[in-house]
């Protein structure tokens, strides 16, 4: 059992904390292990079992984060976004073969209508008047027996405890599936990398249904016996209100919600000084360097940044925690899988030059789901080992430290020169008007692709796009140098807070 996620709550102290929300008493350890065993025999009994995929659409919080440690224990979950309408939870829940459905008791949501079409039972998960965070109960929408699951019993190593798709944004989602012994690994290598320890508790303001949180946040903690204060999602307002109830002693977020925390730090410095915090973590997408010396001014605390992605599992490197050096820019030294520099024939490329990353390691996806073509270009043979190429772009330094300059399919082919968009947000963040920038290749006639870049302002800051240009002219050999920039009130993000570069051109009307 200890390589399975219900494992990760073995031999913790039964009183210590686990679960914590706003306003709401505290789940123990002990209360946890009770839940996870329950929820494995109440699945059990509506047929529900290993392998079985239950889809869960939850609002974030304490019980999202329950659901998913309780019903991987039993089955395997597939998180969904709650904002989804009903044509994507269609997509989804008749892609994923899900089994049942988990809504919370009251909720109305699109994915009941498909839920019901699918034949998929609809589970309402109800939280008892006076409940500690994340306890609940499993009420299926219609009454009647369902014969036993056929994998009865608590999930094993080898068993799946989670499924979630992939983006989408070049081609048609994939499932990406994740063992219990995947997790498990990802588990440790984030706990040794941070020292998480019975001590720690982690601020979650990360969505449920991505692997950022779910990982790096939930199970994370929960491997170190720390605890989960976790909240309805990201809000720059009640972030400090909540930084100070919960004690925490550490966050992990995206670069855009580390920038809106920051906008509102100057507001609340009281509970910025009385709430020392131990670090900060940035993952899921770069965080301009900018914003990281920013952080640690106003935090006083070291900021960690991470790689990660879903087919790992959620990390792969990571910048380490002081005395050794963190280096902005960078997102650190491998921290769990092997990590590499291919070249498109598979061939390791040494430090100093530039390919495709490639990992190897206990945390990766055994493959996509139903996709051999894809499995066939994302995996290769090398020493030994069985190899993921990542997608994204990058080069070690002489001291093991990786950057990435981007996501392959993010690179800006400029009449042959190929252009990082990372590189280019990064020098115009260091002016002083930029607030949020992102740089994006706009179509040309002759060229290809031209460079352009979105830019949102800082509050009360003034700049033409001719004193841009001429600031990174200054920074930027000239075929980098973005030929038009957009002034925008907001860029475009993703469901995690991620700013969205793939297809801005269109999304910003500079394109039919």
């Amino acid at each position: 059992m200890l390589e399975t996620i219900r494992g990760l709550l073995e031999g913790k102290p039964g009183d210590a904390p686990a679960v914590l929300a706003p306003e709401r008493e505290t789940l123990d350890y002990a209360s946890l292990r009770d839940l996870c065993d329950r929820t494995v025999e109440r699945l059990n009994a509506l047929g529900i079992g290993r392998g079985d995929r239950v889809a869960i659409v939850l609002p974030n919080g304490p019980e999202m984060a329950t659901a998913f440690v309780a019903m991987a224990s039993a089955a395997t979950t597939a998180p969904l976004n709650p904002a989804y309408r009903e044509e994507e939870f269609a997509f989804y829940i008749s892609d994923l073969g899900a089994r049942a459905l988990v809504v919370a008791e009251g909720m109305e949501t699109p994915a009941l209508a498909v839920a019901r079409r699918h034949g998929a039972r609809v589970l309402r998960l109800r939280v008892p008047a006076g409940a500690p965070a994340g306890w609940f109960e499993l009420e299926p929408e219609e009454g009647g027996g369902a014969p036993r699951a056929a994998r009865p019993g608590p999930a094993e190593a080898e068993d799946v405890a989670l499924v979630l798709h992939t983006s989408g944004t070049t081609s048609r989602p994939k499932i990406v599936p994740l063992l219990h012994r995947n997790i498990v690994a990802s588990t440790r290598h984030i706990g040794e990398a941070l020292a998480l320890s019975p001590a720690d508790r982690v601020l979650n303001v990360m969505p449920l249904f991505h692997i950022h949180g779910l990982v790096a946040a939930v199970a994370s903690s929960l491997a170190a016996g720390g605890s989960i204060f976790a909240t309805p999602g990201f809000d720059a307002i009640r972030f400090f209100r909540w930084l100070d109830e919960s004690r925490a002693s550490w966050y992990t977020a995206v670069p855009t919600m580390h920038q809106a925390v920051l906008a509102r730090a100057a507001r609340n410095p009281e509970i910025v000084e009385r709430r020392r915090l131990r670090l900060i973590r940035s993952s899921s997408a770069s965080l301009p360097p900018q914003v990281m010396r920013e952080l640690e001014a106003t935090f006083g605390c070291p900021v960690i940044e991470s790689y990660g992605m879903t087919e790992a599992a959620h990390q792969m490197t990571s910048n380490p925690l002081p005395p050794r050096p963190r280096k902005p820019g960078s997102v650190g030294v491998p921290a769990g899988p092997l990590v590499r520099i291919a070249d498109p024939s598979g061939r390791f490329l040494p430090a100093g030059e530039e390919g495709e990353v490639a990992i190897s390691g206990p945390n990766v996806t055994p493959g996509y789901e139903s996709h051999p073509k894809a499995n066939a270009e994302a995996f290769f043979e090398a020493e030994g080992r069985r190899w993921f190429r990542t997608g994204d772009q990058g080069r070690f330094d002489a001291d093991g430290y990786l950057t990435i300059t981007g996501r392959i399919k993010e690179i800006i082919n400029r009449g042959g020169e190929k252009v990082s968009p990372l590189e280019v947000d990064n020098v115009l963040m260091e002016h002083p008007a930029v607030r949020q920038v992102v740089t994006f290749a706009l179509p040309h006639p002759k060229l290809g692709e031209e460079v352009a870049a979105a830019v949102v302002l800082a509050d009360g800051a003034e700049v033409n796009e001719h004193e841009l240009r001429r600031f990174a002219a200054e920074r930027l050999a000239d075929f980098k140098v973005p030929r038009k920039f957009v002034f925008v009130t907001e860029i475009p993000k993703g469901a995690t807070g991620k700013l969205q570069r793939l297809g801005l051109a269109q999304r910003l009307g500079l394109v039919e």
